[in-house]
């Protein structure tokens, strides 16, 4: 998949999903691309061993990753391929306190942020998202997922 990297460059990568998302996805991104959003980088997850750590640490925009949701014992959409996490640096997991897991997302907690690859409340990426009915973690109570999306918007 072609986006726009933080150097304004094209780039490609790859973004596994499930097969009932996939024609999505494209339409979604394909809009993020002509948006000149910027994504940091694009891999499975496999390319980290599959720790969802390492890939948030990195900034990588990622979709199937088979693991529980977080502080769940129940699986992730992300095990379905039905989430997508987008630039999880700028768009940290903030637990209801203002606190988040990954130090090198400090500087990003909070909303709205004008900054590149920044998620906010009704902006052209979450419309593009919600435009194949998916849903924003941005919008949950408590517990805010900036960098997720998802079909049942869990």
């Amino acid at each position: 998949m072609t986006y726009w990297g933080f150097d304004g460059k094209p780039h490609t990568g790859q973004l596994v999903v499930n097969q009932s998302a996939a024609d999505d996805m494209v339409k979604v991104f394909a809009k993020l691309y002509g948006f000149r959003y910027p994504i940091r980088r694009m891999q499975p997850v496999d390319a980290y061993k599959g720790s969802d750590d390492a890939s948030i640490d990195a900034d990588n925009t990622s979709a199937f990753n088979c693991r529980n949701a977080t502080g769940s014992s129940k699986w992730s959409n992300h095990a379905y391929g039905l989430a997508v996490d987008v630039n999880p640096r700028e768009n940290p997991y903030v637990y209801a306190d203002g606190s988040n897991a990954h130090r090198n997302a400090d500087a990003f907690v909070r909303r709205p942020l004008k900054k590149p690859g920044v998620i906010n409340a009704d902006d052209r990426v979450v419309k593009a998202f919600a435009s194949v009915g998916w849903g924003w973690g941005g919008s949950w109570s408590g517990d805010k997922d900036y960098q997720h999306f998802s079909e049942n918007g869990r």
